[in-house]
Formats: structure tokens, sequence, C-alpha cells
């Protein structure tokens, strides 16, 4: 009997990578099946996260900075790749990881320090650094947490659906 390499089965997947795209996009599409790559929405992102990913379609890179929810991406595109009665705008939700600062016991907030919705708390321990909690529902997947980490150790994913 042999075995299947599950590395090659991602070969006939409709998902074609684990970028994260545009807010809003609507879920029942496959966002690189209807966007043109014409960069309209890289050229009018006010915060200029989007870049040119794999295949050329726009991905957000949030070491660059925040998604303040603007919609200029929207605005801009042509395309039917959006929809905007979704109360969320995308899926995705920040998750710390063990190389955060606090985990090796230095006091580091910064993450908490720069996020609006208050979804980052610290717990206080006797002799320890405060550790990071994130309170998903809060959580917007907005990124202003990724970029202000010395240790490089939060990461906006996608988060599964609640069946």
């Amino acid at each position: 009997m042999s075995s299947i390499n599950q590395s090659r089965r991602r070969i006939f997947s409709r998902k074609k990578t684990q970028a994260i795209h545009l807010p809003w996009v609507d879920p029942n599409i496959e966002f690189t099946d209807l966007c043109t790559r014409c960069n309209k929405c890289i050229e009018a992102c006010e915060t200029q996260i989007l870049i040119k990913g794999d295949g050329g379609f726009p991905e957000v890179d949030f070491s660059i900075d925040e998604c303040t929810f603007c919609q200029k991406c929207i605005q801009v595109c042509e395309e039917p790749l959006f929809d905007l009665t979704i109360l969320q705008a995308w899926n995705v939700k920040a998750k710390i990881l063990d190389t955060c600062m606090a985990h090796q016991g230095i006091w580091c907030q910064s993450c908490k320090d720069a996020c609006d919705s208050r979804a980052i708390s610290f717990t206080l321990a006797i002799g320890q650094a405060p550790q990071p909690n994130i309170d998903i529902e809060a959580c917007t997947g907005c990124g202003a947490c990724v970029f202000p980490c010395p240790s490089n150790a939060i990461r906006i994913q996608e988060i599964e659906p609640c069946s």
C-alpha cells in the first residue's frame, strides 16, 4: 500500500494561496479567479500594505502597517470581488507565537499599545512578565499589532469557520 504525498495534493486544491488578499472579498468566490492584477488597489491603499504577491495578485503585508478598513481598495476595483454585507472584513485574526518576548520573561506590551480594538490584554503573574492574551471576538484582524512587535511574534492568519 503506497502512501499519499500530502504536499502534492495541494496542487488540486481550489485555494491557490494562504495569502491574505483584500478585506470584504466575497467568500463564495476564489479571489485569484476574478482579480485582474490591475494594481489599482495597491496604488489606492492608504497605509500602503498591499503588495504584489504570488502571481502578481495583491496581498496584505502587515509588517508594513495596518489595515484601516478605509475601503479605498474596494472603491477602485472594477471586478465583482467584494461583498460589503459581510459584517467582518475578513476571516483573519492575530496569533501570538512562542517567540513573544513576554514568553521569554521580558516585559513588553507593544502589541497591546497598538491595538485600537483592545483585543490584546496581558495577565499579571507574580515573578513573571505579564502574558499576552487575544480576545478573538474583539480582534478585527487589522494587523496593527504586527509592525510594532520587536520580536516578530505576531501573525495574522485565517481562522477556521465555526461549524
